[in-house]
């Protein structure tokens, strides 16, 4: 039998996170474009971004922005086992996050000795990970998974667990998660879309992520995000 090890030790992500409670993913095809990304977010207010596992530059693109954007809160996203988990902490990943949970990966996770916010979608996913010792998860796909009534349901049963929702959360309903008092901070893609990082229109993500800041200093003020921390 596996006995599993709690988490007591480790840093918490919302502790980390020092400005707006938005935590922008970074899907890029070079460490250069993803600088790109991270430096028009950044000039709209972002503090902290997530390089998602889905390209072959990602772990590139995570030490470019630790060295070119040093006041950047830099993590990984699509954390899917213990090699990735690994291959990111010496990337310089500051925190990781996964989509889903498995005893095996919480684990291999936990041993990074990283901040993090692996994902769950149901109360069982949630109970997996609260036995182990972790009280900050990633709600996803948010939208497809009950989306603000799932996580008010959440909030009276696991009272001491905060989320990440992510999925399906876009300006326009970025003020109905952020208001709920168990979201600790909102992620997703609307911030870098595709197409206007394949344009490289820097300038409307610059935009995007100064509405989502706006939106985020009013529902979440800084100072009282980190009160809570």
């Amino acid at each position: 039998m596996t006995v599993l090890s709690t988490s007591p030790s480790l840093p918490s992500l919302s502790s980390l996170i020092s400005g707006p409670a938005l935590l922008p993913i970074i899907q890029a095809d070079s460490a250069a474009q993803a600088v790109q990304i991270a430096k028009a977010m950044q000039q709209g207010g972002i503090s902290a971004v997530e390089v998602v596992l889905r390209t072959a530059a990602a772990l590139d693109g995570i030490s470019a922005i630790r060295q070119q954007c040093p006041d950047l809160l830099v993590g990984a996203g699509t954390v899917l086992s213990k090699a990735d988990a690994d291959n990111c902490k010496n990337a310089g990943a500051q925190f990781l996050v996964s989509p889903a949970s498995t005893p095996a990966l919480l684990q291999a996770m936990i041993d990074t000795g990283l901040a993090m916010a692996p994902g769950v979608s149901t109360s069982s996913e949630v109970a997996m990970a609260l036995e182990m010792g972790l009280t900050e998860l990633k709600f996803f796909p948010a939208h497809l998974s009950g989306g603000t009534e799932m996580l008010k349901a959440l909030s009276g049963i696991y009272q001491q667990v905060r989320f990440c929702p992510t999925g399906g959360i876009a300006q326009h309903n970025l003020a109905d998660y952020l208001s709920l008092s168990n979201v600790f901070v909102v992620g997703g893609s609307w911030i870098s879309p595709a197409a206007l990082v394949k344009a490289g229109d820097w300038q409307q993500i610059t935009d995007l992520a100064a509405a989502a800041v706006a939106v985020a200093q009013r529902c979440k003020p800084v100072a009282a995000l980190q009160r809570r921390a």
